[in-house]
């Protein structure tokens, strides 16, 4: 991968962070129409029951031969994590340090190791 392509990549990842400084703004001046502002007024069991509900959609949109869905499905779900995320005061930057973190370590090996704390 060029870095020209590393580059761009990173570029559209921003959009995580965009979304998480719109969720802390709405958290503190709640519009009166705004889906976010009424997940964040549901609080807790609301998110958690969109994420659940997400992620059965994306794991049933993978099962056909339309990406197109599965891409669609996919941002629901990431889109209501980085909701709960902005929930919980919990910047997008701490869950991508934690990837890289794992990044290059064997999947059974971090498993274990989170045994062992």
């Amino acid at each position: 991968m060029s870095n020209n392509d590393k580059k761009s990549s990173q570029n559209k990842f921003s959009i995580i962070f965009e979304i998480y400084k719109i969720i802390q703004e709405r958290k503190i001046n709640p519009p009166e129409k705004s889906y976010v502002s009424s997940l964040i007024k549901q609080g807790l069991p609301k998110i958690a029951e969109k994420i659940r509900e997400e992620a059965e959609e994306l794991i049933e949109a993978s099962g056909f031969d339309d990406k197109a869905h599965t891409v669609h499905e996919a941002a629901d779900l990431l889109f209501h994590c980085i909701v709960l995320l902005g929930f919980k005061d919990i910047d997008p930057e701490l869950v991508m340090d934690e990837l890289k973190k794992r990044f290059g370590i064997n999947g059974i090996t971090e498993k274990e190791s989170r045994r062992k704390k």
